[in-house]
Formats: structure tokens, C-alpha cells, sequence
């Protein structure tokens, strides 16, 4: 901070010397000229201003105030001179004026000023933040979901419109944003990288070597700060990983793999959709691409690739290659045809009218809707895969009606939402892919009989400063399973409207646990079902008296005088306090 003022005094001293040197020295010239200008005659005696007077004189006539001729009558020579200092004041000080707002509207100095007041609004957070790197697509979308979590953000943000863009969002809290290269280590300080409150660095911008640079200065100024980091490069990737970069997320490699599970276990990926709030509801009639014959795969780029190498795992799948530079990305094993894949021609080529699926997935969007609308022109019953680059063109996707839509920002935003928010569900999800088919389309028609609409998806943690009422029964030998979560602490009589869908303890993870099943310190639990429900179950969870009435049946007094009246008077109770 004392490095920023120091700046900030010496950038305006540097600029407004001139002009203050000016004014000083019109000053001295004006009052020493009064000092020897001699005065009227006073009792014979001819009178000279002395400094002060002459001082004073000269302050409120360069203000144009004008309190009159002190502290006599002037004389000629006087007047003189106080005309001559009343304008060489004047002019001095709209020189000065003028530069004074020349500085005030210079770059720099705003700037330094706008830097100054980022760092101190960071320093002044105290709760958990994470530094976000990057507000275009990805970063709006995340800074959005983690506010609805409110988990507090810092943006960083070389683009001025896009800081623009943050500023009209009308966050509820106040987000620490700057426009500056976020590559550069001290504007990651400047962000807070070394406050003790800073829970981690995301580097989400769309330059692979800005992430990299990030990730890198992250681990080697703060090893203990969590570090995400995107790429679409595995050269990047593996540097990344080599300096201990907690997560690394490539969108395309994420995409494909979501791609293979819609092949095999659609209603898991349903399930996913619907968890991350991606889908409006759960179904078990899920979106299924064919397995077998001809994908047509238009562009064979760093997306391309990705899920290529998914698809060529599928023996019943004929891939079919459409690139316009097949050369320079490297031929593709299997057949290729050189094209863009927007005329009629190269997708005959292709075999499209034999085709059962298309992935268009070019870099640019034109293309991609051109690709689709051409094929669908010549086979209506394909199963389209499209590739949606910018979020503007939202509205013009819609229309296209693509089978499923692959955005790279909606996809990285969605994981590190869910990684900051819910860590729980990636290894949910993780241990469901080891399940078939039929283990997905049961939890799913499980899920849709307690008619929830919007899920939401919870941790629980036994610890004692998590859930002190489950501590408070452990402390009296008291045994709390998962029965008593799911119960409805106002009528015992009746459960919420919630599924436990990983119970995770030391080195074991079970997969819906059953209800019978006890709570140990340090459990974590993963729950879905409505707002009210994991309402309801904190309640539970901090009130050790509602908890107990949950696991006995009976109401206890919360006073120690009526208690101590239920013992000796009434039936043996829970003591709890």
C-alpha cells in the first residue's frame, strides 16, 4: 500500500510542479513588490506595507475576493502593483486550474488510483473469496453461480467492457474488480493472492499461456491456495500439472467424455443435468445418440480430436472425418474428406444421407449452423451435435434445435461451480459410472416420487462446529443415523423430502446409503432434495434439543429448572446442556 501512495504523490508532483513553481513565484514577486511600493503619507511619515499585510493582501486579490485596500488608503505606485499582481495571479492560477484537471483526467493517474482502491477493497474482505481470472463467457457464468451460493469473488479482467458488463450485473455484494492483465504477478497480489482469506485462484481467461502463468505464480507465491485452472492444450496441461496445479479442466475433453456417457448410461447424464441445474426436470426417456453407424465429424481441431478419440472407441461407430486443413491438425485414422462441410458436396461426400449422427464442430458458429442446416437438408433424421462458441448467438442456436449443444464456457463454469459448491457430487458421479443403466433409471423414478421440480443438491459435515447437535448426542453415548437427518424435526411422524446419494468416510464411500446406517465424526454427506428439507435439517443438525426429540420421541425442557422438575417428578430424560 505504501508503494501505491508513494506512486500516486510522486506522479502528481511530477505533473503539477511547473505550475506550482509558477504560482509561488508570482506570489513572492506580488508580495515583495507591495512590501517596496511606497504608501500615502500618515502623520508626515511615509508608510510601506509590511510582509504580512502585503501577504494577506495578495492571497484574497489572486481569489478575487477583494476586501478592499489595507491597512490604508493605497497610494498610486501601490495601485500600480496591485493591479499588475491582480493579473499575474489570475493567469497563474487558471494555468495551475487547468493543469490540475489535465491530471485529474490523465490515464495514469486513474489507473493508479482505480489499482489503489481494488487492493484495498481485497484487503478489507474477511471471509473465503476466490480470485477469479477471466469475465468473459465462463467467468460471468461462474461469478454468477458462486454469488447464488454466496461464496464471495475477486475478478480480474483485461477487457474493459467485460468489467463493464460486471458492473451493470447488480451483484448483491459488492465484487473487487480490475481491468488488467491477470498474467502479470502483481495484480494477483494486488487481487488478494496472499490474503489469508483467498481460497483459490481460477484461471478461466481464453489464452492458455495467461492461465499457465497464473497457475504457475499461484503455486510458487501461495502453495496452499487452490489452483484451477482451463486449458485446451495437453502441452499446457502437462506443464500446469507440473507445478502442482490442484484441477486443470479442458472443455473439450470434458464434452467428449460427457458425449461417451450419453452413449452408454444416458440417464446418468440426465441425472448430472439435472443436479448442476442444466435440465428442468428428471425423466428416464433421455436423449440416446445412435451407437451404431455413420458419424459424420466436421472439424478436426483441438475439439475435433477430443471426440474423435471417444467416438473411434465405439467398434459399431464409422467415423467420417470433414476438415478444410486436415494436414495441419494431422490425418485422422479412418476416412477424411477435405472440406469445410457448409456445402452440399462435401457432406454427399461424407456419406450424410447414410449418416445417423453429425457433431459440426468448427470454431466458428456460421459454420457450424450451416453445417447442420445443409445436412439436415439431406437427411432429416440425424442426431446433431453442435458446437456453440460465443454465448451471444444464444437466441440463434435455439432455433437451430440441435440434439445437444456443446458451449465450452457453460461447460467449465458448470464443473468449477460444482467443485467450489458441491465437491461431493463429482465423486458421486465418479462411483455412478460404475453402475449400469438400470441403477440411473431407478434413482431417477426415486427421485421423481417425491415430485421434486428444482433439485438441490447439499453437503452435511460431522464435525463439531458443522453439526454440534450430533456431537452433543455423541457426547452421551447416543447412537444418530441417517434416519434421524431425514426426519421432520416439527412432527417426527413424518420425513423430508430428501435421498442421501453418497455417505463418504475415511477410506469408504457408499453409494445411497440406507437410512439405518450411523453417523461417525467426520462423515460427509451428500443429499438431494428441496430447499425447505435441507432447511429443516440444519435445524436439526445445530439444535441439539430438536435432535433429540427426533431420535426419542420426547420434548425436553430447554430450562434447567424445568428439567431438573421433569426428573424428580416425571420420567427419566435425555440430559442435555
Amino acid at each position: 500500500m505504501a508503494d501505491r501512495t508513494s506512486s500516486i504523490v510522486f506522479l502528481i508532483m511530477r505533473r503539477m510542479r511547473v505550475p506550482l513553481l509558477v504560482l509561488l513565484s508570482v506570489y513572492m514577486f506580488s508580495i515583495v513588490g507591495m512590501t517596496l511600493m511606497p504608501g500615502i503619507l500618515v502623520n508626515g511619515e511615509r508608510h510601506y506595507m509590511d510582509f504580512f499585510h502585503a501577504f494577506y493582501f495578495v492571497s484574497y486579490t489572486a481569489t478575487t475576493i477583494g476586501f478592499g485596500e489595507i491597512p490604508y488608503e493605497f497610494s498610486g505606485a501601490q495601485r500600480m502593483w496591485a493591479a499588475l499582481a491582480m493579473y499575474l495571479t489570475v493567469i497563474s492560477w487558471i494555468y495551475a486550474i487547468g493543469a490540475l484537471l489535465a491530471l485529474i483526467q490523465d490515464d495514469t493517474l486513474k489507473k493508479v488510483l482505480i489499482q489503489r482502491r481494488f487492493a484495498y477493497a481485497v484487503s478489507h474482505i474477511r471471509e473465503p473469496f476466490y480470485l477469479v481470472c477471466g469475465y468473459g463467457d465462463t467467468g460471468e457464468a461462474l461469478v454468477h453461480a458462486l454469488d447464488e451460493h454466496d461464496i464471495r469473488t475477486v475478478v480480474i479482467e483485461i477487457d474493459q467492457e467485460r468489467i463493464d458488463n460486471l458492473i451493470l450485473a447488480n451483484h448483491p455484494v459488492y465484487i473487487p474488480r480490475l481491468c488488467e492483465d491477470a498474467s502479470r504477478p502483481r495484480f494477483l497480489i494486488h487481487g488478494g493472492l496472499e490474503n489469508p482469506y483467498c481460497a483459490g485462484v481460477v484461471a478461466i481467461t481464453n489464452n492458455n499461456l495467461a492461465n499457465l502463468h497464473i497457475t504457475i505464480t499461484t503455486k510458487l507465491l501461495n502453495p496452499k491456495v487452490k489452483a484451477i485452472g482451463r486449458v485446451d492444450s495437453h502441452e499446457i496441461a502437462a506443464n500446469m500439472a507440473s507445478f502442482g496445479t490442484d484441477y486443470i479442466y479442458n472443455p473439450f475433453e470434458i464434452f467428449a467424455a460427457q458425449l461417451k456417457t450419453m452413449l452408454h448410461s444416458p440417464s446418468l447424464h440426465v441425472l448430472l443435468e439435472w443436479f448442476i441445474g442444466r435440465r428442468p426436470y428428471a425423466s428416464h426417456q433421455c436423449l440416446t445418440p445412435p451407437r451404431e453407424g455413420i458419424w459424420v465429424l466436421c472439424g478436426y481441431g483441438r475439439f475435433g480430436k477430443s471426440v474423435y478419440e471417444q467416438l473411434r472407441k465405439e467398434h459399431k461407430i464409422n467415423l467420417v472425418i470433414v476438415d478444410v486443413a486436415p494436414d495441419k491438425m494431422g490425418y485422422p485414422r479412418g476416412q477424411c474428406i477435405v472440406g469445410r462441410g457448409t456445402e452440399a458436396v462435401t457432406l454427399r461426400q461424407a456419406r450424410i444421407e447414410e449418416a445417423v449422427g453429425l457433431v459440426a464442430g468448427t470454431n466458428d458458429d456460421i459454420d457450424n449452423l450451416s453445417i447442420v442446416m445443409t445436412a439436415r437438408e439431406l437427411n432429416p433424421n440425424l442426431f446433431v451435435v453442435i458446437r456453440q462458441n460465443r454465448s451471444d448467438n444464444q437466441i440463434i442456436f435455439e432455433a437451430a434445435h440441435a440434439d445437444v449443444v456443446m458451449q465450452a464456457s457453460q461447460i467449465i463454469a458448470d464443473h468449477i461451480r460444482v467443485l467450489l459448491g458441491v465437491p461431493m457430487l463429482n465423486e458421486f458421479m465418479t462411483l455412478a459410472r460404475q453402475h449400469g443403466e438400470p441403477w440411473s433409471q431407478h434413482l431417477i423414478k426415486r427421485i421423481n416420487r417425491m415430485e421434486i421440480e428444482k433439485p438441490h443438491i447439499w453437503e452435511t459435515r460431522i464435525t463439531k462446529r458443522d453439526t454440534p447437535a450430533v456431537f452433543e448426542l455423541f457426547a452421551h453415548k447416543q447412537v444418530v443415523n441417517i434416519e434421524c437427518l431425514l426426519t421432520d424435526p416439527r412432527d417426527r411422524e413424518h420425513g423430508l423430502s430428501a435421498i442421501p446419494l453418497l455417505l463418504s468416510r475415511a477410506h469408504e464411500k457408499i453409494l445411497i446409503p440406507d437410512e439405518t446406517e450411523s453417523l461417525h465424526a467426520g462423515d460427509r454427506i451428500l443429499w438431494c432434495g428441496t430447499p425447505m428439507s435441507a432447511s429443516l435439517m440444519k435445524w436439526s443438525l445445530d439444535d441439539p434439543f430438536v435432535l433429540a426429540y427426533i431420535s426419542t420421541g420426547r420434548i425436553i425442557p430447554r430450562s434447567y429448572i424445568w428439567r431438573w422438575v421433569q426428573a424428580k417428578f416425571g420420567h427419566e430424560h435425555l440430559l442435555i446442556g
